[in-house]
Parts: structure tokens; sequence; C-alpha cells
């Protein structure tokens, strides 16, 4: 009886032993493994520019391809809605083919233009500041894209405006939308209506840019296999 009682209790001091050496190695495994950090406010700033230098190369590369405005529900350039009642109109009466030239005229333009924002992005980006980053990383899904357009919008719309002119002439922009203008003034009892088309596809152009560089930075902020590089997971991965 009285060895059963002592095995009983050396059985029981081992396991105790063996409980606490458990223990022990689990307390001396998280003190040798350091905690991870925070990521500093460099590292912030340069994860947040990081992911704008992809998400724009990404967003231009892909309105810059045939069909990159026209086919992209999104961001299509539609006929202004000053003229869209012209559009209209001539639809009615067999006008479709002028109206939709027209249309596809000017996405043409913006998919013809876009490559020359890449530079100015690049610009842009390199201005953001350390007391900016927090703020942006804290903020929405599209923080960064809304601060870099707050930012830079008019220094890009000014720079941008001459190219899309250019472009809208190779393209035939104005071509088309006389021809078009010309077959609803032909009708009787309209009303002339004018429109600066210039401006109206150099905003809608950058609109559209905007749109897709900011589907890119919600990829990278909630999709971890956007993130492609190491830097990105460290700042986002937060």
């Amino acid at each position: 009886m009285r060895k059963i009682m002592y095995l009983t209790i050396i059985a029981s001091s081992l396991y105790a032993a063996m409980a606490y050496a458990g223990l022990f190695d689990d307390i001396m495994k998280s003190l040798r493994t350091p905690a991870k950090k925070e990521p500093d406010t460099a590292t912030i700033v340069s994860g947040l520019k990081e992911a704008l230098s992809i998400g724009t190369q990404n967003a231009v590369k892909n309105v810059s391809q045939i069909d990159g405005y026209f086919k992209n529900e999104l961001i299509k350039i539609l006929v202004p809605e000053k003229i869209q009642k012209v559009a209209s109109a001539l639809r009615k009466v067999g006008f479709e083919k002028q109206v939709d030239d027209f249309e596809l005229s000017m996405n043409r333009a913006a998919e013809k233009a876009a490559p020359e924002a890449g530079k100015f992005f690049v610009d842009a980006i390199k201005g953001m500041t350390f007391d900016d980053a927090q703020n942006i990383l804290g903020g929405g899904d599209t923080a960064a894209t809304e601060f870099f357009r707050q930012k830079t919008g008019d220094n890009i719309y000014n720079a941008f405006k001459p190219v899309i002119s250019s472009s809208m002439d190779e393209v035939g922009v104005t071509r088309s939308y006389k021809d078009m203008m010309g077959k609803y003034e032909a009708l009787p009892f309209v009303k002339k209506e004018t429109v600066d088309l210039d401006h109206y596809v150099t905003n809608k152009s950058l609109d559209g840019l905007f749109a897709m560089v900011g589907q890119e930075e919600k990829k990278i902020r909630t999709d971890p296999a956007a993130r492609v590089t190491d830097l990105l997971k460290t700042v986002f991965g937060k």
C-alpha cells in the first residue's frame, strides 16, 4: 500500500515538474522572441509612397490601353450632360453613328493622353511629407488618393489639358463633335448648344484616372495579395 502511495506521489511530482518545465520554456521563448514593432514614421511615409507609386502605375497602364476608358463602365466618358438632349434627338432621327463616333473619340483621346500623367504622379508622390502620413494611413480606403488629388489636382489638370487637347485633335474629337452638332442644328426649331470639350474631356479623364488609382489603393489596403513588396506588407499589414 505504501509502495503505491510512493509511486503516486512520485508520478504527481514528475507531472508537476514537466508542466512547470513546459511553462518555463514557453516563458523563455516569449522572452527570446522580440515583439513586433510598429512601423516608424519614415517607414509609413515610404510605404504610402510605394503604394501610390504602384497604384498610379497600374492605373495609368490600365486606362492607357485601347478601350481602357471606353469599355470600363466606371470611368467611360459619356456625352456631356449639356448636350445629352442633342445626342438623344439625333439618335431618334437616325444619326446614331455620329453620336457613337463622338463618344468613342472622347474616350480614345483620354486613353491616348493617359501615359503622360505618369510623370506628374511621380513628382507629386515625392512631395508627400511626414506630417501627412499617419492621417492618411488611418483614413479611409482611398485616403491617400483623395489627399493626392487635393494636393496635386490643379497642377495635373493644367499640365494634362494641353495633352488632352492634342490627343483630341489626333483622334478626331472636334471633327466628330462638329459633325454631330451640324446634324443637330440642321433640324428645325432647335436651340444651338456649345460645350468646352477640352475642359470636359480633361476633367473626365482625370476623374477616371483617380478612380482607378483609388481602386488600386483600396486593394493594397484590404487585400494581402496586392501587397507585393515587404514594405507594403509591413505598413498595410497592421
